[in-house]
């Protein structure tokens, strides 16, 4: 009897030792809570040198991390550099901008960082802004938010006050950006599925299946730094923060009034058409008081990241989750008299990137890496750390051994690239770089003139919103050929070569220097080696997103 006692509880033992290994290899797989923020140029955290900000929590994430000083994005504006995050791809691969006239198509989505981890066993979830159309009907497809578990987002801008802009927030508690997104994170990190608005699909996440979240701020993009009003419900560092400081404008600052000599050619980047939300560049007034409102964001964002930190402590969830920090652009806030993005300048593609993995941290604590990285090596990366296989479609490369602890060149050269070229002004142009030189080139810009259509809608009666910003049938052909004409032999009409260890700021164009002529013809090979690459095969996964499809969508609904 004692034998069949001992054998039964020995029998017993071993069940629950089979139990529990199954249990931690189900574990085993990291979380990611990937943090993307919106226009903030390297240059706006205290771990990259800023001597104003307060960002004490993203700070000790570099210390504890991997910190890539020379990381780069794709396309320097929102919706191309967004997709090309979600699909490891450059844009003259998938084929979406603002002025493309397309989404993308299910297919090319199924092969989103977001899917294909969901296939791969993980618990989903996106909350903040979403700047990528995806689906029939782009924005209103539904495709985006039903392929998540957990929804907590909506399309476009947010501004800084999203409940009055969208109904999917109006039940947050606080009023301001930073705080209705870090309600969501809260309860998606505490698994308690209660934030009402929020759409989940399971009512809690399985306690052994790991998550990626994407957390997407609108900040601190002019939308929402913009829109700031002080208001009396606002936070302090809203209201009072950094207006005690004597603010400094920016290097190579220049007011309208004083430009006398242009970055580039008049008949090149038309500054006239500029977007009016940029006027404020034009003064020193209007650059510190938008200066101050976008460190005021990186305080209330840097909050965030602290309480998400401490939650995951409480939960027990730290040594196995990855924190993933970057943004999706840089900004012009007057440097050489310019404002926006949409350009090559390192002003306007060099990003902060931040990777803590708490596996790695202690052989990686405090490594500083100035490895050309971009934008699309996020997904690989991700999919590297979590053992799942790294799709063809995939144009970046896993940084994943430099985060164990390897030193191993990324890449040699980094391209990017500007395809929104229309009526706001901006030209197209093509870069590529190593981590001494930078060679951009330009192309005719014959958009039409923002005033000229401006002119003929009041002529007629015209709404003036509506004839900026729709894009028709006819600007798919055009958007088109962008992608191929330089490919197919189209000459520049502007290039500039910059030395970026003895000139980071890019001031002085040496492209007629003659004593740097070898290094031209070098980075002329690279370009035409790196689009080539960047272009990859076959036509982009993308539907008609248009004016025409949308009155159609309508009629058929």
């Amino acid at each position: 009897m004692k034998h069949s006692f001992k054998t039964i509880y020995f029998l017993l033992v071993l069940i629950f030792l089979h139990e529990h290994s199954l249990l931690a290899q189900k574990n085993d797989k990291p979380n990611f809570i990937f943090i993307l923020t919106d226009d903030q140029s390297y240059g706006m955290l205290g771990c990259e040198g800023n001597q104003i900000v307060k960002t004490p929590n993203i700070d000790q994430l570099a210390k504890e991390g991997v910190q890539f000083t020379n990381a780069h994005i794709t396309s320097a504006i929102c919706t191309p550099s967004r997709v090309s995050i979600l699909l490891s791809q450059y844009e003259r691969k998938h084929g979406v901008n603002f002025n493309s006239g397309t989404s993308l198509s299910e297919k090319a989505w199924n092969y989103s960082y977001p899917v294909l981890m969901k296939k791969a066993g993980y618990y989903t979830g996106w909350i903040g802004k979403n700047h990528a159309p995806v689906g029939n009907g782009g924005y209103r497809s539904g495709l985006m938010e039903s392929s998540f578990d957990y929804w907590y987002a909506a399309h476009r801008h947010l501004s800084f006050y999203p409940k009055e802009r969208h109904d999917i927030f109006s039940h947050a508690i606080k009023d301001t950006q930073v705080e209705v997104i870090e309600e969501g994170v809260m309860d998606f990190v505490d698994n308690e599925n209660k934030l009402k608005g929020a759409v989940f699909f399971l009512k809690n996440r399985p306690k052994d299946q790991p998550f990626i979240l994407s957390v997407c701020f609108n900040l601190p993009h002019d939308a929402g730094a913009g829109s700031m009003e002080l208001r009396e419900s606002d936070d302090d560092i809203y209201k009072t923060m950094y207006r005690d400081v004597e603010i400094p404008l920016p290097e190579n600052y220049i007011s309208k009034k004083e430009i006398k000599n242009p970055k580039l050619p008049t008949d090149l980047l038309l500054t006239e058409n500029r977007q009016n939300g940029y006027d404020y560049v034009d003064t020193p007034e209007g650059v510190r008081e938008r200066y101050i409102r976008q460190l005021q964001a990186m305080t209330g964002i840097d909050r965030m990241v602290g309480n998400l930190r401490k939650q995951l402590k409480k939960l027990h969830l730290e040594e196995n989750t990855v924190l993933i920090f970057t943004s999706d652009h840089g900004l012009f806030m007057g440097q050489f008299g310019l404002g926006g993005k949409a350009l090559c300048y390192e002003i306007t593609t060099h990003v902060p990137l931040i990777v803590y993995d708490p596996k790695n941290h202690l052989n990686n604590e405090g490594k500083v890496s100035d490895e050309l990285v971009q934008s699309i090596d996020l997904a690989p990366t991700m999919f590297d750390m979590a053992n799942i296989s790294i799709p063809q479609s995939f144009q970046g490369k896993s940084l994943y051994p430099l985060i164990k602890g390897k030193d191993q060149k990324v890449r040699e050269f980094l391209f990017t690239e500007n395809l929104w070229s229309n009526q706001f002004g901006n030209p197209r142009c093509e870069a590529v770089q190593n981590k001494e030189w930078k060679y951009i080139r330009y192309y005719r810009n014959n958009n039409l003139s923002l005033y000229k259509k401006t002119e003929v809608a009041n002529l007629l009666g015209i709404s003036v919103k509506k004839i900026q910003s729709t894009v028709h049938d006819y600007d798919i052909v055009v958007y088109r050929d962008y992608i191929e004409a330089s490919l197919q032999g189209e000459e520049p009409v502007y290039e500039e070569l910059y030395n970026l260890k003895n000139d980071p700021s890019e001031s002085n164009n040496l492209i007629k220097d003659e004593q740097y002529s070898i290094q031209l013809r070098e980075m002329r090979q690279a370009w035409k080696e790196e689009i080539m690459f960047a272009r990859g095969m076959g036509t982009p996964e993308v539907l008609r997103y248009t004016t025409e499809s949308n009155n159609e969508f309508e009629v058929k609904k």
